[in-house]
């Protein structure tokens, strides 16, 4: 897509946010019901509560502008500061979101303290739960053997499809998905 295609793209939507702890907050009631309807974001009251890696993709889609508390603008770098405040594999956890939204899945928060994200098949993710649970890992640094034995045994509990995420040294995601293996 060329700059033109992006700017014009980006000028047709354009949603206005505000620097919270935990993400940015969208306030435009339009623009609430628009990123909600696009499986973006949670809500809070009337608003939009983004997290962080959705702000940053929104950021760099040229479709939200973040301002802080004081009313300054908030740029890529900036946001991704204040993700990696709450959460030391924000940059990773980012490439993962980023892949997955540019292959057309709907991407939800994960749970518990080892699933970064639910991922939901293609087209309307408000009718079905989600397929996969992702769990984000960067080459290199290894997983506890438990850790993964504990939540392929919560995935298979809940029906879900387990994958990790590999981010290598040049930044590429790699998926490996992990199955239940029984020897007789």
């Amino acid at each position: 897509m060329s700059n033109r295609e992006k700017s014009q793209t980006s000028s047709e939507f354009k949603v206005n946010g505000i620097l919270v702890d935990k993400g940015v907050r969208v306030s435009n009631r339009p623009h609430v019901d628009e990123l909600s309807s696009r499986g973006y974001g949670a809500k809070d009251g009337k608003d939009l509560l983004l997290t962080f890696y959705e702000g940053l993709y929104l950021l760099e889609k040229l479709m939200l502008n973040v301002k802080d508390e004081k009313g300054r603008n908030v740029d890529f770098q900036n946001l991704v500061q204040c993700y990696e405040s709450v959460n030391e594999n924000a940059w990773a956890g980012y490439l993962v979101y980023r892949d997955l939204r540019s292959r057309g899945y709907v991407v939800r928060e994960g749970f518990g303290s080892k699933v970064d994200f639910r991922v939901y098949e293609r087209g309307d993710y408000s009718k079905n739960t989600a397929k996969y649970l992702i769990i984000t890992v960067q080459e290199g640094k290894p997983i506890s053997i438990e850790d993964l034995t504990k939540t392929l045994t919560e995935s298979l509990s809940l029906k879900k499809e387990l994958v990790i995420a590999v981010i290598n040294r040049r930044g590429e995601t790699v998926y490996y998905s992990v199955s239940e293996l029984t020897l007789n």
